[in-house]
């Protein structure tokens, strides 16, 4: 049976966390995982180069074929919406850089797919990578959200298939392809 190996990222532009698994059939495989981190003293080019440069490391290191990042949610603040914004375009730009498809996860899904339900605490989501993993020790919160991520995407294929998610460079997926939709969370069909 092929291993599948799928890259998750969960972007910030401090702190992007990322996720390296492995799918066989239904088992998932832990590969490695932790977080690049970029210089606060350092002007945003800088910061956002950084990222760049750590995604496509861990590309190389890796060679994943697949990859899932977190789709950004609004923000109070607006200028940490706009930040977090350019540090997951830069994130992404490294994957597709890379040749990489990309599909896109919301904090909703990716905390459905591995804890149950969308309203998840960050410790139930570590708790839950944790065990679906089989891993010996709990990883580090952005590290463990990455992991999710790319958990999500791999359970994603199963089932009905590609719930909610996009894939740059697909025309849409399984659930379109069988005339579903997805409108407020919900399967419509």
């Amino acid at each position: 049976m092929n291993r599948e190996r799928i890259l998750g990222i969960d972007p910030g532009l401090r702190t992007t966390g990322f996720g390296v698994i492995e799918r066989q059939g239904r088992t998932l495989h832990y590969v490695a995982s932790g977080c690049i981190k970029s210089n606060a003293d350092d002007a945003l080019p800088a910061r956002l180069a950084t990222l760049f440069a750590g995604v496509s490391e861990v590309i190389a290191t890796y060679q994943p074929v697949q990859t899932a990042v977190e789709i950004v949610f609004v923000n109070v603040n607006p200028q940490s919406t706009l930040l977090l914004g350019q540090a997951r375009g830069a994130a992404i730009s490294a994957l597709v850089h890379g040749g990489l498809p990309v599909a896109e996860y919301t904090a909703l899904q990716v905390k459905q797919a591995v804890v149950g339900h969308g309203k998840a605490d960050k410790e139930q989501v570590q708790a839950m990578v944790v065990r679906l993993l089989n891993l010996p020790g709990v990883p580090g919160a952005d590290a463990a959200d990455a992991l999710a991520c790319a958990i999500c995407h791999a359970h994603a294929g199963e089932g009905l298939g590609l719930i909610g998610h996009k894939v740059a460079g697909t025309p849409g997926g399984k659930l379109k392809q069988a005339g579903y939709r997805i409108r407020g969370g919900r399967l419509i069909g």
